[in-house]
């Protein structure tokens, strides 16, 4: 089979190492992807009904001030409001004001912006509507030390997080215990307005609970819950951390609580979503596509040999999938830190992946869709069959790079670094396999 690449430079179909066409082709998959996540085209679908009072709006990650413009571009009535979003990551508003604050690690921008957020819920009535922005990102980007830690604690929470290597899910369970306005505090502090949440999810299986640590989601998840998951993953606290969640001052509220009565929660985009489009998207370039999942966990290079597994079978043996066949899958891999170097969870998946695939004819990209990848500027990195092979004509031991935690350092030395730039959006992680042939 011929796969129709009429529209993208006629490298695409050549078999050899890494080219334009190629690096063209992935491209063009993940702009469908994140095309899909367009903030706009999502709120449209999900806009409530006007209120009798004040329309304000909330918000909080990577995407939240591109989820602002948009919905005021929709939404037709007056609005105010406060979202925060990474530095850099802003954009024009007409009334929503925009915070910038650090991400990954919380600064006192964030603090004051999680402020401001509780002071425009406040004094709020019945026919008031709360319309909370909510997506990736926001958990760093409000932090909200309870009791007396302070931000020095929250940034060291979130560093030991971060290290740590355990599921998403592990990481927010805990944040909420250790924050005044993460686990639902938010929405509790705007009753008894209405309060209706959209919800860009960025977290395997889209529970919105989870999305930013739910500033105005409650979840069932309790403080014993949060204490044995930190047990469980051997999570390095600081002791005035783990003192705060030894106690139970401060819990989080229950989804039971009535000040969460009537409240609305829609997931307005989603990775398998972005997904679906970049299959259709393949379709439409006469490319089979298959989709693993859109709700991938584990350790990134785990990850990465897992996948390179399926893509030797199938270049072997036509199983599970007969070649050519372009390989999908999202979700939200984690990497435990062993080294100092420079990357994210996508770059890492991806060189464990290279190294596991040396030879084969394919090609790939893995990379965030919110446009960076961990502590770079890069959303993640391509690869192909002979990735490995070019790194050790570099110089590169792929092996000792991907010990240290540096992928980055080997995809810039090829030149095989994706940065299309901050996406608006995020639907966390998108990877594309293309395996072009099987068994001869």
């Amino acid at each position: 089979m011929t796969i129709d690449c009429s529209d993208l430079p006629p490298a695409c179909q050549k078999d050899d190492a890494m080219n334009t066409g190629d690096k063209a082709l992935l491209t063009s998959l993940f702009e469908a992807a994140v095309a899909a996540a367009d903030p706009e085209q999502a709120i449209a679908r999900f806009l409530p009904a006007p209120p009798k009072g004040r329309t304000v709006v909330v918000g909080a990650g990577k995407g939240a001030a591109q989820l602002a413009a948009a919905f005021e571009k929709l939404w037709g009535y007056p609005v105010e409001g406060v979202v925060v979003t990474r530095y850099g990551y802003g954009c024009k508003t007409r009334a929503v004001q925009v915070i910038e604050a650090a991400h990954p690690v919380p600064d006192a921008a964030g603090i004051a912006a999680a402020q401001a957020l509780f002071a425009t819920v406040a004094g709020l009535g019945p026919d008031d509507l709360v319309v909370a922005l909510i997506c990736g990102g926001g958990s760093a980007l409000l932090p909200s030390p309870p009791g007396d830690l302070t931000l020095a604690d929250e940034a060291a929470l979130n560093r030991a997080l971060l290290a740590s290597g355990a599921p998403i899910s592990v990481m927010n369970a805990i944040r909420k215990q250790v924050s005044g306005i993460k686990g639902g505090r938010l929405a509790a502090a705007a009753w008894p307005a209405q309060v209706v949440s959209l919800v860009v999810s960025d977290v395997p299986g889209d529970n919105p609970a989870q999305v930013a640590s739910g500033p105005t989601v409650p979840d069932a998840v309790t403080r014993a819950d949060a204490r044995a998951m930190a047990a469980a993953c051997r999570i390095d606290l600081t002791p005035r951390v783990a003192d705060w969640l030894a106690g139970e001052a401060g819990a989080a509220p229950e989804p039971a609580d009535p000040r969460f009565a009537g409240h609305q929660v829609h997931v307005i985009a989603s990775a398998r979503l972005s997904l679906e489009a970049a299959a259709a998207r393949a379709a439409a370039l006469g490319l089979p596509a298959v989709i693993l999942s859109d709700a991938i966990e584990g350790e990134a290079r785990d990850v990465g040999r897992v996948h390179a597994a399926i893509a030797r079978e199938v270049a072997g043996r036509n199983r599970p999938f007969q070649a050519p066949v372009l390989i999908l899958s999202g979700g939200e891999t984690t990497v435990t830190l062993r080294g100092n170097g420079k990357g994210g969870r996508n770059s890492e998946f991806l060189l464990a992946f290279a190294l596991a695939a040396e030879g084969l004819p394919l090609v790939a990209l893995a990379a965030d869709t919110d446009g960076i990848d961990g502590s770079e500027d890069n959303a993640g990195a391509f690869a192909d069959g002979t990735t490995a092979l070019r790194l050790r004509g570099a110089g590169i031991d792929g092996q000792e790079v991907l010990a240290r935690n540096d992928a980055w350092s080997a995809f810039a030395a090829l030149g095989d670094l994706f940065g299309p730039g901050p996406t608006g959006t995020n639907v966390n992680d998108f990877r594309a396999i293309l395996v072009r042939k099987g068994p001869e």
